[in-house]
């Protein structure tokens, strides 16, 4: 059993929390979950004990009520968990949503110590976080971190930081847990919470979970890295009607998924070439099925200029959700083998920016048969 508390119940959760259900009710079969059921832990035995959000109107309501926003289908399994309230540090400025967190009637020690006191009665072994993408800077030490805590900075910490940090004092107390990080805000990448991590107990998947056109963009560079083609440019964009996209019109938020979106050109390439691949806007009638384009130029033999140019449209959300289902029953995997810290051959296939720091992307299919062999499965290609 692989027991998962959600940071964050918004439209990737709720599609997690809906078709695992469903998947468990015998309504759905795997698609979209990479591994299926080849795990020694199944799919029907991830287990959701706990959810936490900061929209005041999810707060207090069952999972069931919550899911229900986003799917008509809700199963009526999801009723007896209760969203709780967790931190938000201003991760829904801008967005038309009343934010509640823990931290607005405690200081920041306090509202970790409540988190970890909820937690040991939970149980969790996987933290899933999918908080919505943040502005964030990154901690120069721990001393840095723990003087910034100390003294309550709020302003210096987003959501996920102090989530991480609750995290690894949880998991040193219980000896493992371990934590997906599915948005930019680097923490895998970031040497400070890796180090804690690793510390404390705590496997750590990061950062950025790669879904839609970035894993087909690395897919495609690499297949013209290894006929030697040479790229001259790469365009590639997103836009959707979420309300992922819309907190990414906040140009910072915008930033730090940029970033994450980028660093795939010169690790699969070798050099850089001149790149624009960037989530562009939000509209808001896309809802969650986003549109992707894509328009790659390269040099082939004798000179030839060929084109690539692909459009798509993903439902964004369940493209996620899918990949979190696998990253659950790893982080028990994780647990299990006493791999703590952040855990590349598993960060290579499911995450844009994979930690730990200054480890690059690799072809998706070497990752892939990387990610199997840790996992201890045969690989299927090579």
């Amino acid at each position: 059993m692989v027991k998962v508390v959600i940071l964050g119940q918004g439209y990737v959760a709720s599609i997690f929390a809906s078709g695992l259900e469903k998947i468990k009710k015998g309504e759905l079969g795997y698609y979209g979950v990479p591994l299926a059921n080849e795990l020694p832990i199944k799919v029907e035995d991830v287990e959701i004990v706990g959810s936490y959000d900061v929209d005041s109107n999810k707060i207090g309501k069952s999972l069931y009520e919550v899911v229900k926003l986003y799917d008509d289908n809700a199963p009526e399994s999801l009723k007896g968990i209760v969203v709780r309230k967790g931190i938000h540090l201003g991760s829904l400025r801008n967005l038309p949503l009343k934010a509640e967190g823990l931290e607005d009637k405690m200081t920041l020690r306090e509202a970790i110590d409540h988190l970890v006191e909820e937690w040991k009665e939970l149980k969790p072994d996987v933290f899933i976080n999918v908080c919505t993408t943040e502005a964030f800077v990154p901690f120069e030490s721990r001393e840095e971190l723990e003087r910034a805590l100390d003294e309550n900075r709020k302003e210096r910490f987003t959501a996920t930081q102090v989530y991480v940090y609750a995290a690894a004092k949880y998991a040193k107390e219980v000896g493992g847990a371990a934590f997906v990080n599915a948005i930019p805000t680097l923490i895998a990448n970031d040497p400070v919470f890796a180090e804690l991590a690793k510390e404390s107990r705590l496997a750590v998947f990061g950062d950025d979970g790669a879904t839609g056109a970035t894993p087909l963009t690395a897919d495609v560079l690499a297949h013209l890295a290894q006929r030697n083609r040479y790229v001259k440019d790469v365009a590639q964009f997103n836009i959707g009607g979420n309300n992922d996209f819309l907190a990414l019109t906040d140009k910072e938020r915008n930033k730090s998924k940029e970033f994450t979106k980028s660093s795939i050109v010169m690790d699969l390439l070798g050099y850089d070439a001149p790149h624009y691949i960037k989530p562009t806007g939000f509209l808001e009638p896309l809802g969650d099925r986003k549109f992707i384009a894509m328009h790659i130029e390269y040099v082939s033999f004798n000179g030839a200029i060929d084109e690539l140019i692909i459009n798509g449209r993903i439902n964004d959300s369940p493209a996620l959700a899918g990949l979190l289902v696998d990253l659950a029953r790893l982080g028990k995997i994780a647990i299990e083998k006493g791999q703590f810290g952040p855990i590349y051959e598993v960060n290579a296939f499911y995450m844009k920016n994979p930690g730990p720091k200054d480890m690059p992307n690799i072809p998706r299919i070497i990752a892939y048969e990387k990610m199997r062999m840790w996992a201890g499965l045969e690989p299927r290609w090579l």
